[in-house]
């Protein structure tokens, strides 16, 4: 349903002692490397048994996890991350499951001493730091999970243009916290839901004006308004990537947490 763990602190994020929290231990801090732009704009890469690397990002004071791929994705570079706001077209569509044209790289060497991140095609050179530098900015750090509360779970539209969105938050104790948005592209309205449910099988989500039924895995979604039953075409949200981080307007302006928010 959707690209599941976009964003998600489920996606091997160290564990924290609260919502706002990641434990970074003094070992693994000092396993890490570091890049900047000079700019108050840090990237962190450090070890993870889960996957091949952990991905942090922030003002150096502050740092934020960035999901990265693990298996059966683990083929991907470690320092791979999702931000599908940018688009590489010459990537692989479906590498593994993953369409890799969706995600931007850290490309970092320690062995050259080199570092630059890759957002979509744009790319933009940054400083490696040393390993001294890197202990003295990570000692008294905090690192917290993604800023990301909402991730893409169901999208369909009718013959005229008028999308239904719903999203949802990326962890387990989020998951159930849904969001319906309808409208054209550029102009989709948050709506109020009276109700929600939930279940094996499907999903209705009810406003005042109507109800959103949808069964992703048959394919199927309805509008009901009153006694009018609308047919929707379901549009599956990972193949969409693009489009409902650019064009459906929800996500505008908002920060991923990602290198590619400034760099």
């Amino acid at each position: 349903m959707g690209f599941v763990g976009l964003g998600s602190v489920a996606q091997g994020a160290p564990a924290g002692k609260n919502d706002d929290t990641i434990e970074v231990d003094a070992a693994t801090r000092n396993k890490m490397m570091a890049c900047t732009d000079g700019k108050s704009h840090y990237i962190l890469v450090g070890p993870h048994e889960l996957v091949i690397h952990t991905l942090y990002y922030g003002d150096g004071k502050s740092l934020r996890f960035n999901a990265v791929p693990r298996e059966p994705h683990g083929m991907l570079s470690g320092t791979n991350f999702p931000d599908p706001r940018f688009y590489l077209k010459t990537a692989n569509a479906n590498f593994r499951g993953v369409d890799v044209r969706n995600y931007s790289e850290v490309e970092i060497d320690s062995s050259k001493q080199t570092c630059a991140v890759r957002c979509g095609a744009r790319t933009t050179p940054l400083t490696f730091l040393p390993a001294e530098k890197v202990r003295e900015l990570v000692k008294n750090a905090s690192f917290g999970p993604n800023p990301q509360k909402y991730v893409p779970y169901g999208l369909a539209r009718d013959d005229r243009g008028t999308y239904y969105y719903v999203d949802h938050g990326p962890t387990e104790k989020t998951e159930k916290d849904f969001r319906l948005f309808v409208g054209p592209k550029g102009g989709m309205k948050l709506m109020k839901m009276t109700n929600v449910v939930s279940d094996s099988e499907g999903d209705i989500f009810s406003t005042p004006s109507g109800s959103l039924r949808l069964i992703l895995e048959k394919n199927q979604s309805l509008w009901v308004e009153g006694d009018k039953r609308s047919d929707l075409k379901v549009i599956p949200t990972d193949a969409n990537l693009q489009m409902i981080y650019n064009d459906l307007g929800i996500y505008a302006g908002q920060r991923m947490g990602t290198p590619c928010d400034d760099l």
